[in-house]
């Protein structure tokens, strides 16, 4: 019988944490074995101290330190595939999930063996919409947050496709998709196996379209499967806006764009962060002289930490 490894961060969140596991308790598991791994580097012990007492089926990995989302994973990646597992799931800690999705996402897999990376249809959790006063009662809990990813390469941009969009089957299409969500991923062990894991410099945001891309580029589809659906709770960790966000979006954009795009995308990724060096904020300046200096990981964020 096939094998899936689950694996969560937990990074001072176990409020999150503890409703993601609860929800994970009801996924239906025909025809496969999981396993959850929760990575746990909050500072507070008691917080692991918890997940181990109300979830004693829980494999508990404590860390210390911040490792960021890709270091994170990888710790319960590499763990999970030392044990055997066949299938990775990298599972946000602020998702709730439907009880179908991942027999959805992993038969789909199995039928499809080209298929390397997987994501379900995302939904923003009730109350975590960025334009809470947009919809009404009845369509909170189905408003789009992932539903693909798409690139801009000519100006470097991700986006997901029908955010903030009220489902009503507009997405509903198996397809191809530019890149997956690290919020909700299915991954082949094989295509760890070719690929490596989650790129360490990057620390937080970018990961997921660069493992995407590393997949694509190695022959792997990457795909967007309607059919299972999860609910994420926003920006949990990072807020939208903040400091962090405007920090790791702009270095790592940086850094992909000048890894991947094409050459006349690099010469205005060039131009633009030289004029943004003189009027952007703070914390983007830092961005980009960071990427330029190649002080990537944590990076400077590290002085806040």
């Amino acid at each position: 019988m096939k094998k899936i490894g689950i694996v969560i961060l937990n990074y001072n969140g176990i409020k999150d944490t503890r409703e993601c596991l609860t929800s994970l308790k009801d996924i239906k598991t025909s025809r496969f074995l999981h396993t959850i791994y929760v990575v746990d580097y909050s500072n507070d012990l008691q917080e692991t101290q918890a997940i181990n007492k109300e979830f004693p089926e829980t494999v508990v990995i404590k860390k210390t330190g911040n490792l960021g989302f890709a270091g994170g994973n990888n710790v319960g990646i590499k763990q999970a595939l030392n044990d055997g597992v066949d299938y990775i799931l990298l599972l946000n800690n602020d998702t709730l999930v439907s009880s179908d999705f991942l027999q959805i996402l992993f038969e789909y897999m199995e039928k499809n063996p080209m298929v390397g990376c997987i994501s379900p249809k995302i939904y923003f959790a009730k109350g975590y919409e960025y334009h809470k006063d947009r919809y009404k009662r009845t369509e909170l809990g189905k408003v789009i947050w992932y539903a693909g990813g798409l690139l801009d390469w000519q100006n470097m941009y991700g986006s997901h496709r029908g955010v903030d969009e009220v489902d009503q089957g507009q997405y509903d299409k198996t397809m191809k998709t530019d890149f997956a969500s690290g919020c909700c991923m299915l991954v082949k062990k094989e295509v760890f196996e070719k690929i490596g894991f989650l790129n360490e410099k990057l620390f937080l945001y970018w990961e997921d379209s660069d493992f995407s891309v590393r997949a694509e580029k190695a022959g792997w589809h990457v795909v967007y499967n309607p059919k299972p659906y999860i609910w994420h709770k926003n920006a949990g960790s990072s807020g939208v806006g903040s400091s962090l966000h405007d920090y790791f979006l702009q270095r790592n954009r940086l850094w992909f764009g000048f890894h991947y795009a094409p050459l006349r995308t690099k010469l205005a990724l060039l131009r633009q962060s030289l004029v943004q060096l003189g009027k952007s904020t703070s914390w983007n300046r830092r961005a980009i002289v960071d990427y330029y200096f190649m002080n990537m990981g944590i990076g400077s964020w590290r002085k806040t930490v």
